[in-house]
């Protein structure tokens, strides 16, 4: 691994920052940082921002001088740069016109399935939706998550609408799946299982009052499902939860590098070496099933990476 640095020359908070990057590993980029006295504070997606004052202090601990415009190509070129897009300041925004996009297509599907029900002023849908919607983004949102926040979110929808596209979905599922993505990993505090409960009680909660009892029960129980990725036969909809869940395991290996680390960053609180035993046991049982993914999109476009990204993180965390 190789640790860049650009010079300082991005203004803010009255004076001129550089970027520290990694070419290769943003796990070894933190070590680094916190060998150098950089604090967490200062990591911003792909890279650390560090005042002026520590630029000759960083490029005498092994840092490679380089012009920003370099520094971007490397990032590109390593596959660890984060697109604009992916960023906080513009996934939120995005995220939040699709939540209302979702509400509205819910809501007439609703009013279609009880016509002669008058509105109630207790089902004040468009209010509540709003600041359900809030809530989500600022639970996604979380300070502790890295891989389990608004970017792992996108994608999950992303994903639900990929495997849409393609039939995997029976008519008019898609919106009560992607309202599942959207609760999957509402609580998260890296407790597999109790997490993925209290997500699917929270939905019941949350969704009660503006929803009827079939979809919010359905939403409910495709959160339970991503607690062991292991739908029936016969689950369309939670096989299609599941894949988009998934997909990350396909993706190609400096981005699949990105989502192990994120991973761990997420799991800080476990000491490292009952990280390793743990995360290499649900590796193992991963490539043990017949097939990753539930759908035959799933299986034709993911599989087939996904298991050549098992199989070299799982020998990378066996022989230490």
């Amino acid at each position: 691994m190789t640790v860049y640095i650009d010079p300082p020359s991005w203004p803010a908070h009255g004076t001129v920052f550089s970027h520290l990057i990694s070419d290769t590993s943003l796990h070894e980029l933190h070590d680094h940082a916190a060998t150098a006295g950089i604090s967490i504070r200062a990591f911003d997606q792909d890279h650390y921002d560090v005042p002026a004052h520590r630029y000759e202090d960083l490029v005498s601990r092994g840092a490679v001088p380089v012009s920003g415009r370099e520094l971007t190509r490397i990032l590109l070129r390593c596959g660890l740069r984060i697109p604009a897009a992916h960023r906080p300041e513009k996934l939120r925004p995005n995220l939040a016109r699709a939540w209302s996009r979702l509400g509205q297509t819910l809501k007439t599907a609703e009013e279609k399935a009880d016509d002669d029900a008058a509105p109630s002023p207790a089902r004040d849908f468009d209010r509540h939706w709003e600041l359900l919607g809030e809530e989500l983004l600022d639970r996604w949102a979380e300070p502790h998550r890295s891989y389990h926040a608004m970017t792992h979110l996108a994608a999950v929808l992303r994903g639900v609408g990929t495997l849409d596209r393609a039939g995997e979905l029976a008519h008019a599922q898609r919106p009560t799946v992607a309202l599942a993505a959207w609760f999957h990993d509402a609580v998260y505090s890296g407790a597999p299982g109790s997490d993925e409960e209290a997500s699917a009680r929270l939905a019941e909660t949350r969704l009660e009052p503006v929803l009827g009892s079939a979809a919010v029960s359905e939403a409910a129980r495709l959160v339970r499902v991503t607690e062991t990725h292991d739908p029936l036969p016969n689950d369309r909809n939670g096989a299609v939860l599941v894949d988009a869940d998934l997909q990350i395991l396909a993706q190609d290996p400096a981005r699949y590098t990105q989502y192990t680390e994120a991973v761990r960053q997420d799991y800080q609180h476990v000491a490292e070496a009952d990280f390793r035993q743990g995360r290499a046991q649900v590796l193992q049982r991963l490539l043990e099933r017949p097939a990753l993914f539930r759908t035959a999109t799933g299986r034709a476009r993911w599989e087939q990476q996904a298991r050549v990204n098992l199989r070299a993180e799982l020998e990378l965390l066996t022989r230490g």
